[in-house]
Parts: structure tokens; C-alpha cells; sequence
């Protein structure tokens, strides 16, 4: 099964160090890691801007869009948006709170039969409501 990732795990893998993680957070760098030694990773573009943004120098920048350029986005469809607006009214509908962006990941997810993979509680909230599913970083 394919995964997409959240931009907070993009952010623990890519720009913190090791010794700066606590127990959970190493085992959620690490699962990354095994996603994308399997080729299970998925992208998609507004996630891509959210984790350059940001970025006060032009070389760190640079050097994490060379890291980034491995993984290609998965390209939205007009359905893809129309759905993450459906998805938007459901949630509303059930008092729950969403974000365009949280939306649009859930729409995709479900579109390419992916997992989502973030450590953003929200989205347990979304699966409650939506037909999504989450990737578990607890072992």
C-alpha cells in the first residue's frame, strides 16, 4: 500500500537530527525510511510547498527541493478538489473543523487507495468521518 505523507513527517524526516528526537519520534523517522526504501511513498504538490516554505536560506532551500525532486507529485485532478470539498462539507456537517489542505491529502489518499501517514491529530478526527485511512507510526 502506498502512503501519503503529511508535511509534519516530511519535516521530522528531512530537517531534524537524530539526537534531537524523543523514542516515538525516531521510530516515526525510521518507518519513513522504510517507505521510501519500498517505494511507498507519495507526494503531492501543496505538501511539497508547505515543507520548502519558510526557508530564510537559499541553500538549505535549494538542497532539500534536490531531496525532494525523488518524489513526484501525484497529479490532481479536478475531481480530486471537488471530492476534498465534499469531504470539507462532511466534516463540517459533524462539527468537525478541516483545513483545505487536510482535505485535498484525504481526497488523494483516497483516490490512489493510499494510507495517510501524519502525526497531526486531526486526521483521526477526519477518519471518523471520512473514508480514509491512516497509517499507524505506533508499533
Amino acid at each position: 500500500m502506498r502512503v501519503l505523507v503529511d508535511t509534519p513527517i516530511w519535516s521530522l524526516a528531512l530537517r531534524r537530527q537524530v539526537q534531537n528526537l524523543n523514542p516515538v519520534e525516531i521510530r516515526i523517522k525510521a518507518l519513513f525510511s522504510e517507505l521510501v526504501a519500498d517505494g511507498r511513498v507519495m507526494m503531492v504538490g501543496l505538501v511539497r510547498q508547505e515543507i520548502l516554505s519558510g526557508l530564510r536560506d537559499p541553500a538549505q532551500f535549494r538542497r532539500l527541493r534536490e531531496r525532494l525532486a525523488a518524489f513526484p507529485d501525484f497529479q490532481l485532478r479536478t475531481a480530486d478538489f471537488e471530492r476534498a470539498a465534499e469531504m470539507s462539507n462532511t466534516c463540517a456537517s459533524r462539527g468537525i473543523a478541516s483545513t483545505a489542505t487536510d482535505m485535498l491529502i484525504c481526497s488523494v489518499a483516497y483516490t490512489a487507495g493510499a494510507a495517510i501517514m501524519s502525526s497531526d491529530r486531526d486526521f483521526m478526527g477526519y477518519s471518523k468521518s471520512l473514508p480514509i485511512r491512516l497509517f499507524t507510526t505506533v508499533a
